[in-house]
């Protein structure tokens, strides 16, 4: 039995040594964590950038703009025309050469150039399938390449000048001309500014001197034959088209509508007066929704200039207060957005003066 005891007494002693031993690495182990953790800890503070005051939160991220695509037009020699056209772009020019506007050329085959080609067709009594088909494409061609060089001039750049923004503003002003370079060529190329942008990836618009030379599509209207022996407009189609007596085809351009159908004459119309380049009197009653206007209480006159709002170009009818005239916005033309006249593009509504003249009939058509 005194063996067992001190045996016992052993074992009692080895124990109690493993737990103080325990005891102390498990202490040692925590002391060492929370050194570790408190480094750690010190080292993420110090690189945690400080929080931006109210006033000055940061800015969301925003997407790079896009570069434009541009357009490259291989070299030509005229040797080459004339031929038939081989895309979008140039059945627009060659449509437009002809005096059947595709709207603004913008080399997409938009409703436009889909009525222009089906007016193309029906004037050469093929299938109107307003797509470039291989009936229309030996019909239709260019006879000359499809770019033009413009260059700037310092006439150009003196024409330029703001438009008021108020209907008071552009009263006083000496002209509604052009604001920019880029709207004066665009016009002048029958086209989208966004195209002529797209034809000229390295000019900088902001600052164009004289002298620049600038690549647009080469559209020129051919010099009437003839006199227009009738118009008619379509609404449904917002197009107008001009004939010939023998109802032959002298041209063919999208229009604007009025945005109310009561104010959709239908019926048989005449041409009373036909006024390039005219001035513009704004009456209130006409624009009730301007409280401008509506304020001032009496009419205004504005200058001439394509940003005139009847542009370069006034054919009135003998509905009062209705008219074929150009806009200040050739790319918005096509929609149902006028008080109830028929806008045209400015080249188109100046080219429609040398073929209307007083007493022509003009036929409106649902």
């Amino acid at each position: 039995m005194p063996v067992l005891k001190k045996t016992s007494a052993r074992r009692r002693q080895r124990r109690g040594n493993f737990f103080a031993v325990f005891l102390l690495l498990a202490v040692a182990a925590g002391l060492g964590w929370l050194w570790w953790h408190d480094k750690s800890a010190k080292k993420t503070v110090a690189h945690k950038p400080a929080a931006a005051p109210a006033s000055v939160q940061p800015v969301a991220k925003t997407e790079p703009s896009k570069k434009l695509k541009p357009i490259v037009i291989a070299p030509v020699s005229p040797a080459d025309f004339p031929r038939p056209v081989r895309d979008v772009l140039e059945a627009q020019v060659a449509l437009a050469r002809r005096a059947i506007s595709p709207g603004a050329i913008d080399a997409a085959l938009g409703s436009q150039t889909r009525a222009a080609l089906a007016a193309f067709q029906r004037s050469r009594h093929l299938s109107e399938s307003a797509t470039l088909d291989t009936n229309t494409r030996p019909l239709l061609t260019l006879d000359a390449p499809l770019l033009t060089n413009y260059v700037v001039t310092t006439n150009d750049l003196a024409r330029l000048q703001p438009v008021g923004k108020t209907w008071a503003a552009k009263s006083e002003q000496t002209a509604l001309d052009y604001e920019t370079i880029l709207e004066l060529v665009a016009e002048k190329a029958h086209a989208y500014q966004l195209l002529v942008k797209k034809l000229n990836p390295e000019v900088n618009w902001t600052n164009v001197p004289a002298g620049t030379v600038l690549k647009i599509p080469a559209v020129d209207y051919p010099e009437p034959a003839e006199k227009a022996a009738f118009v008619v407009i379509h609404l449904s189609e917002r197009f107008l088209e001009a004939f010939g007596e023998e109802t032959n085809l002298l041209a063919h351009f999208p229009c604007s509508i009025a945005a109310k159908v009561e104010k959709r004459p239908v019926g048989e119309l005449q041409v009373v007066v036909v006024a390039p380049n005219p001035n513009y009197t704004v009456n209130p009653e006409l624009f009730p929704e301007s409280d401008e206007l509506q304020a001032l209480g009496h009419k205004l006159i504005l200058p001439p200039g394509p940003n005139n709002p009847v542009g370069v170009a006034w054919i009135g009818l003998n509905l009062p207060g209705y008219g074929m005239h150009g806009t200040p916005g050739p790319e918005q033309v096509g929609r149902t957005e006028s008080h109830g006249c028929f806008r045209l593009a400015n080249w188109d509504a100046e080219y429609l003066v040398k073929l209307v003249w007083v007493g022509m009939p003009v036929e409106v058509v649902p």
